[in-house]
């Protein structure tokens, strides 16, 4: 069928399904996915949403690492799937379990207890790597939080696999410098006294954005307020008058004044849905046009063909082991965030 029938042939299959079904969305989705959505939010936000869901039937409409935080979280009788499996993230792939777990041995073999800390953008395996090793997860929204939390739990904190969100946390929090140290995954971890250890990954998408963006920005509309997500570095952060999450960024663009322009440094459909939503009254503009092509996989045309053979469709799983560790490492981020 073609294409534009796609929002009919959604509803019908979630008429027909009524509760039973529960459409999720990440704000990053575009906007023919998040018309069909029940319940669109970052992903703290939807982790929050699964435990509390009665729909045997979860669709998680963003990429692959979320799917498998909602079908960890998922309750016995519940199924997650996603319309396109191939929807990853190039960040999660940066810290691969195997890897993850080495650097964690050497560590501690050093004499400290050190804590792994991961961002929600990482495999099912590093999260229960997290469980295992007495640490948790967080999101861009609670990093700060959580890494204080990390912070008591041992001598040392692994943040991971983002470097330049780990280094605007502790910036943050007041953490000094000579206390951090980025991770050379090349050579065996050398001994250090470090209390926070960056893993060397970071988001293609945010990490496009550079500081000459925010200086044209400040050059050509002197006026203008500039928030950034703080996956991006440090010192574009730096010059922006905020940084925030996914859902701190729309809080910022709401409270915002009447007549002001603001420029947004995170991934496009958001800033766009942003525009739309608020203008006249408010003038939202991209600080750079960075899309996640992962995210833009998920299309209303596959959710569609999706929705209609869910009866059948494979189901995003967790190996039991995983999936229990990964699980308190979940759940300890809900408790402390609760």
């Amino acid at each position: 069928m073609a294409g534009h029938e796609a929002p009919a042939r959604i509803e019908k299959v979630r008429a027909e399904y009524g509760s039973d079904l529960a459409i999720l969305a990440h704000h990053y989705q575009q906007d023919e996915v998040v018309a069909h959505a029940d319940y669109c939010g970052d992903s703290l936000e939807l982790a929050r949403k699964i435990p509390n869901l009665q729909a045997k039937r979860i669709v998680m409409c963003g990429v692959y690492f979320m799917a498998e935080s909602a079908a960890i979280l998922a309750g016995p009788g519940q199924g997650v799937s996603m319309p396109d499996k191939n929807a990853g993230c190039l960040l999660s792939n940066m810290a691969p379990a195997w890897l993850v777990e080495k650097k964690l041995q050497e560590l501690n073999a050093q004499g400290r207890r050190i804590i792994p800390l991961a961002y929600v953008n990482t495999s099912a395996a590093v999260k229960a790597l997290c469980g295992k090793f007495g640490g948790s997860v967080c999101t861009s929204a609670n990093a700060g939080t959580m890494l204080e939390w990390a912070l008591k739990q041992g001598e040392g904190v692994v943040f991971l696999p983002d470097k330049n969100l780990g280094r605007n946390t502790a910036k943050k929090l007041g953490i000094a410098d000579q206390e951090q140290t980025v991770l050379d995954l090349r050579t065996r971890t050398d001994p250090s006294q470090a209390r926070l250890f960056f893993w060397p990954g970071l988001c293609i998408v945010h990490n496009l954005i550079k500081v000459k963006h925010i200086e044209e920005i400040r050059r050509v509309h002197p006026k203008a307020k500039i928030i950034v997500h703080p996956e991006c570095m440090p010192e574009v952060v730096d010059l922006a008058d905020a940084s925030g999450s996914t859902s701190g960024i729309i809080r910022y663009v709401h409270d915002a004044n009447q007549g002001d322009i603001i420029f947004i440094g995170t991934e496009i459909h958001l800033v766009q849905r942003l525009a739309r939503e608020y203008a006249p009254e408010k003038t939202i503009r991209p600080v750079l046009d960075t899309a996640c092509s992962n995210m833009a996989k998920i299309t209303a045309k596959k959710l569609a063909k999706h929705l209609e053979g869910i009866a059948s469709a494979s189901k995003v799983s967790v190996a039991g082991d995983i999936q229990q560790d990964a699980l308190l490492a979940l759940e300890r981020m809900l408790n402390v965030c609760a």
